[in-house]
């Protein structure tokens, strides 16, 4: 199989905001209480945080985190988490049916975000609560001293205000599962007051209003229409939230869900250009794309468990055992925010430790990194700068979800101080190697960096690394490309996953 692709240097798509390779954490499952949280663990630091997990995530370069929730944020109280921890209330969260102990609030996450290098993105509760809480929320946060809130802050030994610039205005407030479902029109109105409010609070704050929980549902895409027509001219962001899976076993029709993808974008970049246009609005909105993953190993399963279960504390949740398949499908995904960087501005890996996540944990034992932790942290290093426009020309197939899908996927990325380049390639086929012929146009100096590759035989598509054998699924140095003529070529495996760096002239 052969498989042709051009890139010039003057072609590009769009500058990529570092917000692309941001996460998401929840109050959820594992994910905070012995996932980021454990102060009993042999590794934890003073404030109780595993060290071994914040390697992890420091070896990420995570540029920002959307935090608390979630459907979680829909029935919290902030203010639960704050003063004293011998103080606190213990809740029952309706949203995962479990025990809130309240032991991690707002000043424990900055100190672990800050611990991380990763700026906060808050959301605010607007299903059970509105705007009055909103304010009160950003004020303890972002206001220096000498009101209620932010003396209370500073009483509570944080005197220096956390300037958090980015606030997302509720959570999936079109789904009926969510606490406080509203209407698009009435939602709309909320966010939009409610975003007002926030960005009273000074200059740099941005907002993101709720779209769509996902693509199929049956308000998509009316309740973007709706929502934006209520808000459009004061907010910044709106969210897009798709999750994927492969129950039917077939992986090239799980790879072109990456296809489907770029179609949601797309639409809902054409509903924001109507309702700009509608308005006659001066300014633009982007995408935020703050929650996706790879979700149905244990979907069914868990769905039965939460749904019965005693309000449990910390309780093991949708935990994934992620395979090399699951690695190569994210690193199509990136690639296709890559490929959309001209409206997805920011977008969340969810979630980060245990549940859906490049990372896990053993309760008192090991943390390892999962087979999608790799493409993530490929594109989170070395994917920041210019998105380039690639041609691609190769064989094509035909799946449920979308035709004429490309066996060969590629994104490139021109570093911010124009000496590398790096290509995101991918060969989805399952059985045949790929001959790539890759012309740089506009380049001087080729030289090859770095190949580091993923996959090579689909008969190991459902391998996972577990506690046991945390490197099943890693990458390797590849050793098939070369650098000659203005051109890289060489073979990519099949049904593989490679990092290629060049350093340019």
């Amino acid at each position: 199989m052969k498989g042709r692709a051009s890139i010039h240097r003057d072609f590009s798509i769009a500058q990529i905001d570092d917000r692309l390779y941001s996460a998401f954490i929840e109050h959820m499952g594992r994910a905070i209480y012995s996932g980021i949280y454990e102060p009993d663990h042999p590794t934890a630091n003073a404030d109780g945080f595993r060290n071994e997990v914040l390697d992890l995530v420091r070896n990420l370069k995570i540029p920002a985190i959307r935090y608390p929730g979630g459907n979680f944020v829909s029935a919290y109280k902030w203010e639960d988490g704050v003063g004293p921890k011998e103080d606190r209330p213990v809740r029952l969260d309706l949203a995962w049916r479990s025990k809130e102990t309240n032991q991690v609030g707002i000043n424990e996450f900055a100190r672990w975000a800050k611990d991380a290098e990763i700026e906060m993105m808050l959301a605010v509760n607007l299903g059970t609560r509105g705007i009055e809480e909103a304010r009160n929320f950003v004020e303890y946060c972002n206001h220096p001293s000498g009101t209620y809130w932010s003396d209370l802050r500073r009483s509570h030994g944080v005197e220096d205000p956390y300037g958090v610039n980015m606030w997302c205005l509720g959570n999936e407030m079109d789904g009926p599962w969510q606490i406080g479902h509203m209407e698009a029109k009435e939602y709309g109105r909320l966010a939009d007051e409610t975003s007002k409010a926030v960005k009273a609070f000074g200059k740099g704050i941005e907002t993101v209003v709720c779209g769509s929980s996902n693509d199929q549902m049956p308000t998509y895409p009316d309740w973007e229409r709706q929502v934006l027509e209520e808000c459009y001219e004061n907010v910044d962001y709106i969210s897009l939230h798709k999750y994927f899976g492969n129950n039917s076993r077939n992986s090239l029709n799980y790879f072109a869900k990456v296809e489907e993808t770029g179609r949601y974008i797309q639409s809902i970049a054409g509903v924001i250009d109507y309702v700009k246009a509608k308005k006659r609005a001066k300014n633009d909105i982007y995408i935020c794309f703050d929650e996706w993953n790879v979700w149905y190993h244990n979907r069914e399963e868990d769905s039965k468990n939460w749904h019965s279960w005693d309000w449990p504390e910390a309780p093991a949740l949708l935990e994934e055992d992620y395979n090399l398949e699951d690695a190569i499908f994210v690193g199509g995904l990136l690639n296709e925010f890559i490929r959309r960087s001209d409206r997805v501005k920011i977008a969340c890996i969810a979630q980060l430790v245990n549940v859906i996540a490049p990372i896990r944990t053993e309760r008192g034992g090991k943390a390892w990194a999962t087979s999608i932790y790799y493409p993530y942290q490929f594109a989170s290093l070395y994917g920041r700068g210019t998105a380039l426009n690639v041609s691609v020309d190769c064989p094509r197939y035909d799946e449920a979800v979308a035709q004429d899908v490309n066996y060969l996927d590629v994104a490139a990325v021109l570093a911010p101080d124009g000496k590398s380049i790096t290509v995101f390639a991918i060969n989805r086929s399952p059985d045949e190697a790929m001959e790539l012929d890759l012309a740089l146009h506009g380049f001087d100096n080729l030289k090859l960096i770095d190949h580091q590759v993923m996959g090579g035989d689909s008969s190991l598509a459902r391998v996972a690394n577990t506690c046991a054998e945390p490197n099943k699924v890693t990458p390797r140095k590849g050793d098939r490309l070369a650098v000659g003529e203005g051109a890289l070529k060489g073979e990519l495996p099949a049904f593989s996953y490679s990092m290629i760096r060049l350093s340019v002239g």
